[in-house]
């Protein structure tokens, strides 16, 4: 790809919602990318949910006069979205889907604490050596890793991640495993009874997984069978690395997978408070700090 074009991730930032910008700043349809017809839908709604999220409910006329749509365009983007699980529309009305479901959407999650997760997996990447077979989960964390693999090939690559998949589709030297099952739109990722059936077909030197939440050294989530996904490459791996940013800590979920002490390596950022690095270590559970990565720019 010539480095003139943009490149448009299809796990879009939300960034915004944090600090949302004032009505005259807020993205209109001059700023949506044109390189394409399908990078303008991604980017646009993208801009459409963020703008949604930001307000908490939105007359969808309104949309369509932010982004210089028709009303049938706006529909079309914000059934995608709904299906999804980040919005809700109802009789000219969009609003904000309930937390908990916009934060286990891949789109949500790929904003959130993106140096954190740069540095984590870079640190991962270090323990896969050449001509190994690797499960990868489908967390915007173990995503972070696609830049550094081209350096440990060759390598069987193993995930439920459509997102994934794509990224290491086109690599050189990386024998891919998708696998298939009930895809689901919300992560970008297939899970369910076949999936796991299929992985547990497999043994793989390495498991790389991220959890939602880290409470009382165990790892939870918010779905059963996102978990019982990454149990079943849990259970195939002879050995399990767990990649956990600072605020895995600050979190709570309601399906348990497994203790802290059953992985091989934890590894976490630089902001991981020291308390918890100690209580950590003092219960045997291995726990590697990723060193901060340069910002861009920087030497």
């Amino acid at each position: 790809m010539s480095d003139s074009k943009p490149v448009f991730d299809p796990m879009p930032n939300l960034s915004s919602l944090a600090n949302p910008a004032p009505m005259a700043e807020r993205p209109g349809p001059d700023q949506v990318p044109v390189d394409s017809r399908h990078a303008r839908q991604i980017a646009r709604r993208q801009l459409m949910a963020e703008a949604v999220m930001a307000e908490g409910t939105m007359r969808i006329e309104d949309l369509t006069e932010r982004f210089g749509i028709s009303l049938m365009t706006a529909h079309r983007d914000l059934d995608e979205l709904v299906g999804r699980g980040l919005l809700r529309k109802t009789r000219g009305i969009v609003s904000a889907a309930p937390t908990s479901l916009i934060e286990s959407s891949d789109v949500y999650r790929a904003s959130r604490q993106s140096a954190e997760k740069r540095a984590i997996a870079a640190a991962a990447v270090a323990l896969i050596e050449p001509g190994q077979a690797v499960f990868f989960d489908d967390s915007t964390t173990v995503l972070q890793m696609v830049p550094h693999l081209a350096a440990r090939v060759p390598l069987t690559a193993i995930t439920n991640s459509l997102t994934l998949m794509n990224a290491l589709k086109g690599m050189r030297d990386i024998t891919l495993l998708g696998l298939g099952g009930q895809f689901h739109n919300w992560c970008n990722a297939f899970m369910g009874p076949v999936t796991t059936a299929e992985i547990r077909r497999l043994r793989a030197d390495l498991v790389f997984l991220s959890m939602a939440a880290i409470t009382d050294d165990m790892v939870f989530h918010q779905s059963p069978e996102m978990a019982e996904t990454k149990r079943a490459m849990f259970d195939s791996a002879a050995r399990r690395v767990l990649l956990a940013d600072h605020t895995k800590f600050d979190r709570r979920a309601l399906h348990a997978m497994c203790g802290l002490d059953e992985f091989d390596v934890v590894i976490v950022d630089a902001a991981t408070p020291p308390r918890l690095l100690d209580r950590m270590r003092s219960r045997g559970i291995r726990v590697q700090i990723a060193p901060p990565l340069p910002e861009a720019g920087e030497p």
